[in-house]
C-alpha cells in the first residue's frame, strides 16, 4: 500500500475508486482487495478489459484514499456499509470478483444485497480464497504480538519486501492489517439458500494458503453453475496469471451476457499468457 498515492476520483461515498463512464456499461465489475491491499491491486484490469466492462475497484477504510478512516474489524458492519454505499450503483448488471480476503466481501455483499431486494450479480468470481463454510485451518493472528503478524505477512506476500525495510512504514499499516485479519478470522458463516448466479473460483497451483481442494465446495453456495480454474503461482496468482485469469472474467461476463458481440476478446500478447490449468 502507498500511502503517498495521488488522490484519485472517487464516487459511492469514496468506496469506488474512478470516474462513472459517461456511457452505461454492459456491467460493472466490483472487485474486492486481499488483506492489507487496496484498489490500487486492480488499477490495471480497465486497460485490459473491454470497455463494455466497467471496473470498479472498491477501497476500503483506513488505506490509500481513505487513510484518515478507521478500518473496519468485523465483516458484517463492513458488509452493510458497503451495500448501503454501492445502491446507487446498482442501475446496471454487476457483478463481484474477490481475492483471499475478498472472497469473503464478495460473497457476503451479494448475499446482503439480495436480502435488500437488489438483483444477484451476473457472476460471483471468488479467487484465492477458502469456501465460506469450511472450518477454519489457520491459526488466528489478529491479536498476536507483531513479529507473529509481520512473519505471516511475508509468508503471504502481502506487503512489498520493502516495506520491511521501513519500521515506521510497518508501523502505520499494521492497524490496518490487523483489521483485515480480524475480518476474516471473526467471521461466522450463517446458512442462507445457495445464489442464483454462476459462481467462477480460482485458485493456485503453489498457493500453500488456500490450495484448490479449500475452494472446491464453494459449488455447494451456488445453483446458477460452477467452474473451478487453477492457475499457476502462488497465493498471489492473481498478479503473476493476471492474463489467464482476466481471459476467464471476459469469457464468464461475455456467457452472463448473452451477447458475445457487446463484450469482445482483446488481442493480448502471447509471451503475456501463462500456462493455465484447469480442473
Amino acid at each position: 500500500m502507498n500511502r503517498t498515492a495521488t488522490i484519485r476520483a472517487t464516487r459511492a461515498h469514496g468506496w469506488i475508486v474512478g470516474a462513472r463512464r459517461p456511457a452505461a456499461p454492459v456491467v460493472r465489475l466490483f472487485c474486492l482487495p486481499y488483506a492489507g491491499g487496496g484498489a490500487s491491486a486492480y488499477a490495471t484490469w480497465h486497460a485490459l478489459l473491454p470497455d463494455d466492462i466497467e471496473v470498479c475497484p472498491v477501497e476500503l477504510p483506513g488505506r490509500l484514499t481513505r487513510w484518515s478512516e478507521n478500518a473496519f474489524e468485523r465483516a458484517e458492519p463492513l458488509i452493510e456499509a458497503l451495500a448501503t454505499a454501492l445502491e446507487g450503483e446498482l442501475d446496471v448488471p454487476y457483478a463481484l470478483f474477490g481475492h483471499s480476503m475478498g472472497t469473503l466481501l464478495a460473497f457476503e455483499l451479494a448475499r446482503a444485497l439480495r436480502r435488500r431486494g437488489a438483483d444477484e450479480p451476473r457472476v460471483l468470481f471468488v479467487s484465492g480464497g477458502p469456501a465460506p463454510q469450511l472450518p477454519r485451518r489457520l491459526p488466528l493472528i489478529h491479536d498476536q504480538p507483531d513479529d507473529v503478524v509481520v512473519s505471516r505477512l511475508r509468508d503471504l506476500g502481502a506487503v512489498p519486501e520493502d516495506a520491511y525495510a521501513e519500521p515506521e512504514l510497518l508501523e502505520l499499516l499494521m492497524p490496518t492489517i490487523r483489521a483485515d485479519f480480524s475480518v476474516v478470522e471473526t467471521y461466522t458463516h450463517r446458512p442462507e439458500p445457495p445464489l442464483g448466479c454462476p459462481v467462477v473460483v480460482f485458485a493456485g497451483t503453489e498457493d500453500r494458503e488456500v490450495p484448490p481442494d479449500q475452494v472446491a465446495p464453494w459449488h455447494e453456495q451456488t445453483t446458477g453453475g460452477f467452474t473451478q480454474h487453477v492457475l499457476p503461482g502462488d497465493h498471489f496468482f492473481l498478479h503473476s496469471a493476471r492474463t489467464a485469469l482476466l481471459d476467464t472474467v471476459r469469457a464468464a461476463l461475455t456467457a452472463a451476457a448473452g451477447r458475445p458481440s457487446q463484450i469482445a476478446r482483446r488481442a493480448i500478447n502471447p509471451i503475456d499468457r501463462p500456462e493455465r490449468k484447469e480442473q
